[in-house]
């Protein structure tokens, strides 16, 4: 079955809502410049309350060890989602599992993929203007392709709307929303969430 990831959560309301409708892991941003900023502290407190096999992931662009490490520190996080410019060396570093988050703009995109060690990616769409959470989309073909890299979580512009036939097309790992399933940006839209991650099981 389909693993849902839903990301930029910022308060627990949404969070106890994702769990309960199903999910399988909540995502934090720790990226400043994000809308979908959560303090560590804040993450910290939320991820105390998230029940067992639900896994807690810390996103990070472009951030130095030391900062990571002290959020890992501070939030007990289970899983590092490197959504930058990070390099092969860098996402070795951590005794923690590693979603290498890659921008796509076009099929040479994911040429560098092979050059990782991470335990799965993530496949976003390319925007100039900043990193993830822009409700884009991106050419489903490339995800497909992308898998002979290894596992493939499947992000960008995925709504309750498309969520099946995009699982459909491209068989992933599993899937990530963010701006998808927003009533503004930071909170979440409960019944949009419900709806997707019920259909996203449904597909897969």
């Amino acid at each position: 079955m389909i693993k849902v990831k839903i990301c930029g959560i910022t308060n627990l309301d949404d969070a106890m809502a994702a769990v309960d409708f199903g999910a399988d892991a909540i995502g934090f941003v720790f990226y400043k410049e994000s809308p979908r900023y959560v303090e560590p502290s804040k993450a910290g407190e939320i991820i105390k309350r998230l029940p067992p096999f639900v896994k807690a992931v810390g996103v990070f662009v472009n951030e130095k060890e030391p900062e990571i490490r002290s959020v890992i520190e501070s939030t007990r996080i289970d899983i590092l989602q490197l959504h930058g410019e990070e390099l092969p060396g860098f996402c070795v570093l951590f005794n923690k599992p590693v979603i290498k988050a890659i921008r796509v703009k076009e099929r040479e995109s994911i040429t560098c993929l092979a050059n990782y060690n991470v335990s799965a990616f993530l496949l976003d769409s390319y925007n100039r203007k900043g990193y993830g959470g822009t409700g884009e989309g991106f050419d489903l073909d490339i995800a497909v392709e992308a898998k002979i890299y290894g596992r493939i979580i499947l992000s960008g512009g995925l709504t309750p709307e498309n969520v099946m036939g995009a699982i459909d097309n491209v068989m992933p790992y599993a899937v990530d929303v963010s701006s998808g399933v927003e009533a503004s940006k930071g909170k979440k839209d409960h019944d949009k969430m419900r709806l997707f991650i019920k259909r996203a099981k449904e597909a897969g």
